[in-house]
């Protein structure tokens, strides 16, 4: 995604159903937890750079002995800061006490980190600082070790200001008005609650206090607790928790929208946000690992007993299909070939481009990301080769022995244009001074580009346009073609995500700057500007609980190749010499790639929440208001 964008976090949650002697006699290692949750957080540190962070749980820790412990880190490198602490920290100990790494037990006893129950976070900033305090796992602690409750999760939710009032209702004081807090709180209130009616009926059957806190943790439904906090969530949510006395859970959204994946055995629990994460870190088959379906939540006690719950009713599956676009890692093998399949769906459209001259069409991709999208436009262009010569030889008559001989010799021109500079990191600049570095990060490559040749660059997707339009073009253009063709195997991106992904605002969407863009030429801007905004005003006034999505109408009269024609328009400035055309992923051509995951909101603007009709409203009202504020 040549545009940068934050996304997405990633959770790993690991339990260790045997005790840690187990794990060393057979893999080696007391620390077999710690160094496998360390891979797993690594292998997903694409889906968070901001921070990381790392929570254990130690069962059957005596009283007065400490059994929860965490770390955080928002530095540069967060990930090995924070296992960089739990290393120096077993260190310490170990220098102290040789004789630790060879008694799992008393490295328990003496060493912070060393658990049976873990939970791991990679953030993505999408709202809020980036600072220690907004890093995940978050803690709600209690002398009472089942109120203890440890939070991380991947999500957002639309609905925040009413769930603080409903807490606030429930005679609660939240500390901020953020969606992690206030999840948090809501499931620990219900947590207080159940543990509360169960001591009482403890009581009741003649048990002491100090008798009652084991019956607790075995009598404790997670379930229910779960189902009556999440009753009145909405958004995008795959939520890991840890309870203090050695409970664990991962619930999911009804609809699917963010991802979690879990592999159970009789040695271990792991739950994780992608699939070959688990199969890479633990070398299990593929078909060992299960999705977890939307409002489902894998449950498991300290016993080791792990069971899958429905806690909320299904509703249509509409997982982000950004996952498979870009946020995912590529070495998933469905994902591999769904990303293919979405490059192959283009050609038609390049082929008109190029007007058919694939001759003088040079075929190149940026940024790396969309390699695996590039291989599936090229293997589309080679079939095509291949179904022209089949053409060719199925003609009647003698064969043209010269057209034939060039048919033979016809291949997509393939040509590594833009090289990435790893020791540049586009994202460490305010916008300001980004597009004067992105032109830096960047080399290309002189001398394979006549002046003659279209140039064909498949991108991931195109959110704002601002980096091709100041710095990617004119970089290509220097090269000297003939017309620039950009290629997104995304969609338009016209509306705000509020599941998860930093595209907040409408005005940074070069999909709603073209669309309006055709209003003015048409004469039809204000009109249509004042009608959305009040219907947007007046629904949130008359608090309409499920409205409609009101901002389609900048986009209802227009096709998608007008919009794509405008936005080409915008991108080409009178300094580029080339032509430059513009060519979008259909959406048809999105669901037929990626049949599994529908959700499409951010291109289509058909939320699978009421929420998420609320924000593009207010993401609107906000554009005709100039508030800079996010519209949730």
């Amino acid at each position: 995604m040549s545009d940068a964008i934050k996304h997405e976090c990633g959770i790993a949650l690991i339990q260790l159903k045997k005790p840690l002697s187990f794990y060393k006699e057979k893999y080696g290692s007391a620390l077999y937890g710690i160094n496998k949750m360390y891979l797993l957080m690594e292998k997903q540190h694409n889906r968070g750079q901001d921070g990381a962070g790392f929570a254990s749980i130690k069962y059957d820790m005596s009283p007065g002995q400490r059994y929860i412990s965490r770390v955080r880190s928002a530095e540069q490198q967060p990930i090995q800061d924070i296992f960089k602490t739990i290393n120096d920290r077993v260190q310490k100990q170990i220098d102290l006490d040789p004789d630790l790494l060879l008694h799992p037990e008393r490295l328990k006893q003496a060493v912070p980190y060393v658990g049976e129950l873990m939970l791991g976070h990679v953030r993505y900033g999408t709202f809020g600082k980036n600072n220690i305090e907004s890093v995940h796992p978050f803690l709600r602690q209690n002398n009472w070790m089942h109120r203890n409750l440890i939070v991380a999760g991947n999500f957002n939710l639309t609905n925040v200001n009413e769930l603080f009032e409903n807490l606030v209702d429930l005679g609660q004081h939240p500390k901020e008005k953020a969606d992690t807090v206030t999840v948090m709180e809501k499931i620990g209130h219900f947590l207080d609650d159940a543990v509360a009616k169960i001591y009482k009926n403890l009581k009741r059957e003649g048990f002491t206090k100090a008798e009652a806190s084991p019956l607790i943790a075995e009598r404790l439904n997670i379930s229910k607790i779960l189902r009556k906090a999440s009753k009145n969530w909405d958004g995008g949510y795959a939520m890991a928790g840890l309870l203090g006395h050695g409970d664990s859970f991962v619930i999911r959204d009804p609809n699917g929208i963010r991802p979690a994946y879990y592999y159970s055995d009789e040695e271990i629990l792991v739950v994780a946000s992608e699939r070959p994460v688990i199969q890479t870190v633990f070398n299990v088959p593929f078909e060992t690992i299960q999705e977890l379906e939307p409002g489902q939540a894998v449950i498991t006690k300290k016993s080791g007993e792990t069971n899958i719950s429905s806690i909320l009713e299904a509703k249509e599956k509409k997982a982000c299909s950004f996952e498979r676009i870009y946020f995912s890692r590529g070495s998933d093998a469905a994902i591999y070939q769904e990303r293919k399949d979405l490059g192959c769906a283009l050609f038609p459209m390049v082929h008109k481009a190029i007007g058919g001259d694939l001759e003088n069409t040079v075929f190149s991709f940026i940024p790396n990301t969309a390699e695996t999208s590039f291989y599936g436009m090229i293997g589309a262009v080679q079939d095509h080769v291949r179904e022209q010569l089949k053409r060719e030889l199925d003609k009647k008559g003698t064969l043209d022995k010269a057209v034939l001989i060039k048919m033979l010799n016809q291949k997509p021109r393939i040509e590594k244009i833009a090289i990435k500079d790893a020791k540049l990191r586009t994202f460490i600049t305010e916008d300001s001074g980004r597009d004067d570095l992105v032109a830096h990060v960047y080399d290309i490559t002189y001398g394979v580009v006549k002046n003659t040749d279209n140039l064909v660059i498949i991108d991931d997707s195109i959110v704002r346009g601002t980096t091709l339009q100041k710095s990617i073009l004119r970089m290509l253009d220097r090269l000297g073609p003939k017309k620039i063709v950009v290629v997104s195997s995304a969609p338009q991106i016209r509306y705000p995500d509020c599941y998860g992904i930093d595209m907040a605002r409408l005005e940074e969407f070069i999909a709603f700057r073209a669309a309006l863009a055709l209003h003015k030429d048409d004469g039809t801007h204000n009109t249509v500007i004042q009608s959305i905004y009040e219907k947007c005003i007046k629904s949130k006034e008359d608090k309409v609980i499920a409205p409609p999505n009101y901002v389609k109408a900048i986009y209802d009269p227009y096709t998608d190749e007008q919009i794509s024609e405008k936005i080409s328009q915008i991108l080409k400035n009178d300094s580029i010499k080339a032509d430059v055309e513009v060519i979008f992923q259909k959406v048809s051509g999105l669901h037929k790639a990626c049949p599994d995951n529908l959700g499409d909101w951010y291109f289509t603007g058909d939320y699978p929440t009421p929420g998420g009709c609320s924000v593009v409203n207010q993401a609107f009202i906000n554009y005709v208001d100039k508030n800079k504020n996010r519209a949730y």
